[in-house]
């Protein structure tokens, strides 16, 4: 059963809604990437910066902070020499990417279609 959104205390399509700032975190393209990668399993930095092929540290490291923020992402540091940092996702940011992953195996599946669509867009408008 799907809750009507007025019976929702939170509204995404308000400009004030909170929701919004954790919609930007999840859906932002370095977000949806991260929780992906993380719905595999504990990765370290390094790893997860290897993972999410073509995010910059300063990016990787901002999205984590945010992820981390909104209680989606767990940090954990071990008091090693190097200190060592694992992250993971919690058991709300396994829902999120879980349905994250299912929008992205979707696109994947049908880029196909996307690719035909672009190039019909690109040919009409003389763009190619």
């Amino acid at each position: 059963m799907t809750t009507a959104p007025q019976d929702l205390p939170y509204d995404a399509f308000a400009k004030a809604c909170p929701s919004r700032g954790t919609l930007e975190h999840v859906t932002g393209r370095w977000g949806a990437l991260t929780l992906g990668a993380l719905h595999e399993g504990s990765l370290r930095f390094s790893e997860l910066r290897r993972r999410v092929d073509g995010v910059s540290e300063k990016m990787l490291s901002q999205t984590l902070h945010a992820l981390e923020r909104d209680g989606l992402v767990h940090r954990e540091a071990q008091p090693t020499n190097p200190p060592r940092v694992d992250y993971e996702l919690t058991p709300l940011g396994h829902e999120v990417a879980t349905r994250l992953l299912g929008l992205i195996h979707f696109v994947e599946g049908r880029m196909d279609e996307v690719l035909a669509a672009r190039g019909r867009y690109d040919e009409a408008r003389g763009t190619l």
